[in-house]
């Protein structure tokens, strides 16, 4: 096993903090009250309180989720818009196709429910592997883009400008079905 080095050790808790403030955020201010929540990867996370129900969803039974499943497919003993609220804080980019697990997510989450999403950009590989993605802000738009972007926020690297270690959405499902929109309508500006 690799080693992580003295930037990986640095920034660990960085990024922990940032995605632990992020989550709090979310649970307080977009979960309806006795609303129901879906927690994705949560791994044995504790549960946070709050006057919300909270399940949980891994791909592998070792953390004993209340629902096994692999969110790139349609998973049939999920019923379609049976969550208020979502939270998939640090797996899309250990999925190996994050298009298809948006279209998952969009399809259990209610209309007009909230998903609260983390993924890292500025990050060593890790596990659970496969690790396979990293994203940046206009991947993220495109991947999320029949999705209304409620919020994105960023963790910056210091003294490192257009590389930020993190980012944090939350995002809001508006109708029933996905549009599909053309990803290549994207309008592009100039960065310096």
């Amino acid at each position: 096993m690799t080693l992580p080095s003295q930037y990986d050790i640095g920034f660990e808790k960085i990024h922990r903090d940032f995605i632990e403030v992020q989550r709090a955020t979310f649970l307080k201010d977009f979960v309806p009250p006795h609303g129901m929540v879906l927690d994705i990867g949560n791994q044995g996370k504790a549960n946070p309180g709050g006057d919300f129900k909270i399940k949980t969803l891994d791909i592998s039974a070792a953390t004993q989720p209340d629902y096994i499943a692999d969110i790139t497919t349609y998973n049939a003993h999920i019923s379609s818009c049976s969550f208020d609220a979502i939270m998939c804080a640090e797996v899309l980019e250990h999925v190996v196709d994050p298009f298809a697990a948006t279209e998952e997510l969009y399809r259990i989450l209610r209309r007009g429910g909230f998903m609260f999403v983390s993924v890292p950009l500025n990050a060593r590989i890790h596990g659970p592997v496969p690790d396979c993605w990293r994203f940046t802000e206009f991947g993220l738009k495109v991947i999320f883009r029949d999705w209304t972007i409620v919020c994105l926020k960023k963790l910056d690297t210091p003294d490192r400008n257009l590389f930020p270690l993190h980012y944090a959405l939350v995002l809001r499902k508006d109708s029933d079905s996905l549009k599909m929109s053309d990803p290549r309508v994207m309008k592009f500006q100039k960065v310096d």
